[in-house]
């Protein structure tokens, strides 16, 4: 058998060695990746939870949902703006009328409508109650989608069956919890937490405020506001990809759409607006720092490194977390109807992001299959490489991923 000289045998061992030293760092950054990813998202899933029961106390003491609306994307505007000016300062120069319309528009849907109608219904019922109205948000969206024929239905195949039967249960489990009460359950821990250790005002909500009704009625128009505004942010990344600094023009905006009606909503009155060292201000800087801007750059992380739909695929931990804090806490009564109605919408929301990631790989697959065919696809792709963001962001489907992506971003 033939051997190779030294000099070959010394050359290919080093080229080994070059190749396996590279392989370790870049196993150590996937493994780490590995572990913070899923922990990134479970931590947007607490700040969701924390904004949600902290929002409910500081309207249980009577703050005004638009006063809190405008504090905390005034906040939000705040923390997002160093990283747009850092990241996107090149597009500053492009922010026109144009621009600022369409975003002024986004931020009456995202934040005055949406926002401002999901606290509205958050005082009106429970923190349990209305976080089962945030995993509707995706399935509300592509059934807006569909109506305005933006999407189609896919019925033949196995993706679009899956994302209607997941659609049809989500409808279902929200009936179930919001007509159905059942036997109420004796929790394993301890409730009332707030009334009975601290004796705190906000853990009972006015009286004049408590109507499930008038809430349901609420949450269901802040999902369709929700809806409707990631069907407007297609057109917006469209028309100003810049995410951070789009972010950041959009709180603003919210925010002074909120002062004006919140200061129509109550006729001038100084007081209302006023903060002090209470929990009025510890749940507007929660809200503005954490729920809207330490969530939004973890989102965007865990989008540019799995895709829209792996953030919602932890939206099940608010919601169970929210359900036990809340009867601690507050003392909120768990029932027999509204734990099988939660537990519909979590079974829906999960059949629905499998059917959209299925439908969006195929989608992928196609497209990088039109790409291989094409002779010059590498010298494009190596040319052009924005160009690719905008395809996607063009594609039908854009608004349905961006809504199972950022549900938790904008509450």
């Amino acid at each position: 058998m033939r051997t190779l000289p030294a000099c070959c045998r010394g050359s290919d061992q080093t080229a080994a060695a070059m190749v396996e030293a590279g392989e370790k760092p870049m196993a150590a950054a996937w493994s780490v990746e590995a572990v913070m990813l899923p922990a990134s998202m479970v931590l947007v899933q607490a700040f969701t939870m924390g904004a949600l029961l902290l929002s409910k106390l500081a309207l249980n003491v009577g703050m005004e949902p638009f006063v809190l609306l405008a504090y905390r994307n005034l906040i939000g505007a705040i923390i997002v703006a160093p990283f747009a000016f850092y990241l996107d300062r090149a597009m500053i120069r492009k922010v026109n009328l144009k621009v600022v319309g369409l975003l002024s528009v986004s931020a009456l849907f995202g934040i005055v409508l949406a926002m401002g109608l999901h606290y509205y219904g958050l005082r009106a019922t429970t923190p349990a109650y209305s976080v089962d109205f945030l995993n509707l948000i995706p399935v509300v969206t592509f059934a807006m989608a569909v109506l305005l024929r933006l999407e189609k239905l896919a019925a033949r195949t196995l993706a679009g069956r899956m994302k209607m039967a997941g659609a049809a249960v989500c409808v279902g489990g929200t009936m179930l919890a919001s007509l159905y009460k059942g036997k109420l359950l004796q929790p394993p821990w301890p409730t009332h937490l707030l009334l009975r250790q601290w004796h705190h005002p906000a853990a009972t909500a006015p009286a004049h405020h408590r109507n499930m009704a008038l809430g349901t009625v609420y949450l269901c128009g802040s999902c369709l506001a929700y809806a409707l505004w990631f069907i407007v942010q297609v057109r917006v990344a469209r028309a100003f990809p810049c995410k951070y600094l789009s972010t950041a023009i959009a709180c603003v905006s919210g925010a002074a759409q909120a002062l004006l009606i919140g200061a129509a909503v109550s006729h001038g009155r100084a007081a209302s607006w006023r903060l002090a060292w209470d929990l009025q201000l510890v749940a507007v800087v929660y809200s503005g720092a954490f729920n809207t801007g330490a969530t939004f750059c973890l989102i965007s992380w865990a989008i540019s490194r799995r895709g829209p739909i792996y953030p919602s695929m932890f939206n099940s931990l608010s919601l169970v977390a929210t359900t036990v804090l809340d009867s601690l806490l507050l003392g909120t009564v768990v029932s027999v109807g509204s734990l099988l109605g939660s537990l519909l919408i979590v079974i829906g929301l999960y059949a629905f992001l499998w059917g959209k990631g299925r439908e969006m790989a195929a989608a992928a697959d196609h497209h990088h299959h039109q790409n291989n065919n094409k002779p010059n696809a590498a010298v494009v792709a190596a040319a052009a490489p924005a160009d690719h963001h905008h395809q996607n962001n063009n594609k039908p489907n854009a608004a349905v991923a961006a809504a199972a992506a950022a549900a938790d971003e904008r509450v």
